[in-house]
């Protein structure tokens, strides 16, 4: 079958870095490629030569054929290639339609025709199954819905060449089997799809073919059949023996107690505990309310009532440096967000906490920061041109641990882990889980959010599950299955209904 994109040898160096060394891809119409790789291996750089958001050093690019160069979005668009990225492309105080159409709002007499916007958006949002008013700010959607939007804007662009960059890492399963569908329908009727994951479980369910990248070259291609063992050692050079290696012990005293938490129509009497040596998995579906206990807790957001306590001490609400000095430390879902500074280097960033123990008579020692982040950023395993790499060029795996390397500088006892895996491949997830292991060996105690259900059951020593605000039950490690945990996620609103 004749491809419609071909790259040859695309070579792209960063200052210190070689992002991308001699790499051949080729897509074919009508089917899924599956782009593989850790992070950091050249996935999100070639796509951006594809989209025309980067430029190749070396190298061709050929589509039907023909060798072309795409220097901005307008010939990426030209040529048909649409691209959905991680991060969202969406203007939030704009509404749904007003996104979808963005630039290609249809007129009458030269005005907004809004009647046929609000129609045409519809359409789109029919296309991909999503429920939601065309006339709803994006800003008031959850992460889910924005996603959801992204594809249906992307779809109406009728692009030949769509580049979904981890589309499901936002989406539960049930938003998942719904994209999939999508997928399959595009692949059917022609569009070439390239597929990029970290979840290896959705190669075999929706792709055709997986070019696994390391290193900024391409390394094999192979069938979405393929083992994941097998992927898995293409992808990081070795094999992982453990995907979850939970290192259990007997567990200390309380570290963090939460009394009767509540917060008017968002959660509801919410008491659990948390002891040192211990990782305590809090579950349950989007929506359930776990993000926001966790930023009550810590002090970023008000609760109307209850308490919270560190080694036995009462925080006071609302109040975020309380909660530090305490030795509370927070990895939020969004670390690109509110977890980093994109802006600053890797050692500004891995001293935020702790600046001002550093500093005296109002100046800061350098040196002592530097030497630290140094230090830190060894222990972690960095992968970095160095110190003074600012963090937006990090791969995703990297900035996560400077953001829990920055806690762990600031000497936290109590760790809220809020989604700490998301989108991040299976070598950086087992480094991460590795971490979590070091801190409660040390006595440490871990509250770990996540929606993804194994790692929840292969990492927790109990499992606390919410549902619509309250918590629904709690299990040992022994009693958490896969069903046990959504049995109680579900159960509460199977009974409302």
């Amino acid at each position: 079958m004749t491809e419609i994109l071909r790259v040859r040898g695309l070579r792209k160096r960063f200052p210190g870095v070689m992002a991308l060394d001699g790499v051949d891809f080729d897509l074919r119409p009508g089917e899924v490629h599956v782009l593989l790789g850790e992070n950091g291996a050249g996935k999100s750089t070639l796509i951006k030569m594809l989209s025309g958001a980067y430029h190749p050093d070396e190298g061709t690019i050929l589509v039907d054929g023909e060798e072309t160069s795409i220097r901005t979005a307008e010939d990426a668009q030209r040529l048909g290639i649409a691209t959905i990225y991680q991060e969202f492309n969406l203007v939030p105080q704009l509404t749904v339609a007003e996104n979808l159409l963005l630039g290609r709002q249809p007129r009458r007499f030269g005005l907004l025709d809004k009647k046929k916007m609000y129609g045409q958006a519809q359409e789109l949002l029919d296309r991909v199954g999503v429920r939601v008013d065309p006339r709803r700010p994006v800003h008031t959607l959850g992460i889910a819905r924005m996603q959801m939007i992204e594809i249906a804007k992307a779809l109406s662009l009728d692009a030949r060449v769509l580049i979904m960059d981890e589309p499901t890492a936002v989406l539960t399963t049930t938003e998942v089997e719904q994209l999939f569908e999508i997928v399959r329908q595009l692949r059917d009727q022609g569009v070439a799809i390239v597929f990029i994951t970290h979840h290896l479980e959705e190669i075999a369910a929706i792709g055709d073919r997986v070019t696994v990248l390391r290193d900024g070259m391409s390394v094999a291609e192979v069938p979405a059949g393929t083992p994941e063992d097998e992927l898995v050692r293409l992808m990081v050079g070795r094999s992982i023996d453990q995907q979850y290696p939970r290192e259990r012990s007997d567990a200390g005293p309380p570290l963090l107690e939460v009394r009767n938490l509540t917060r008017a129509g968002v959660f509801e009497d919410i008491s659990f505990d948390v002891r040192a040596g211990e990782v305590v998995g809090l579950a349950g579906l989007v929506g359930a309310g776990r993000t926001e206990v966790a930023r009550a807790i810590f002090g970023a957001d008000a609760y109307d009532s209850g308490e919270v306590l560190v080694d036995g001490r009462p925080i006071p609400r609302g109040k975020v440096g309380a909660a530090m000095e305490a030795g509370l430390g927070l990895v939020p879902e969004d670390r690109k967000g509110q977890g980093l500074v994109l802006g600053a280097d890797v050692r500004e960033n891995l001293g935020l906490v702790t600046l001002h123990r550093a500093s005296r008579g109002g100046f800061v020692d350098r040196a002592a920061q530097d030497r630290a982040a140094a230090t830190m950023a060894g222990q972690l395993n960095v992968r970095m041109s160095g110190l003074g790499q600012e963090v937006r060029t990090l791969s995703g795996g990297n900035q996560q641990k400077i953001v829990i390397g920055k806690w762990l500088l600031a000497e936290a006892n109590v760790l809220i882990l809020d989604e700490p895996t998301r989108g991040i491949d299976v070598g950086a997830k087992v480094e991460i889980y590795q971490l979590i292991n070091s801190l409660t060996a040390a006595g440490r105690a871990v509250l770990m959010i996540s929606s993804d259900l194994p790692e929840v059951l292969g990492m927790s020593d109990r499992v606390i599950v919410m549902a619509r605000g309250r918590l629904a039950g709690e299990l040992s490690a022994g009693e958490a299955t896969q069903d046990a945990v959504m049995a109680l996620a579900v159960g509460e609103m199977e009974e409302a209904r």
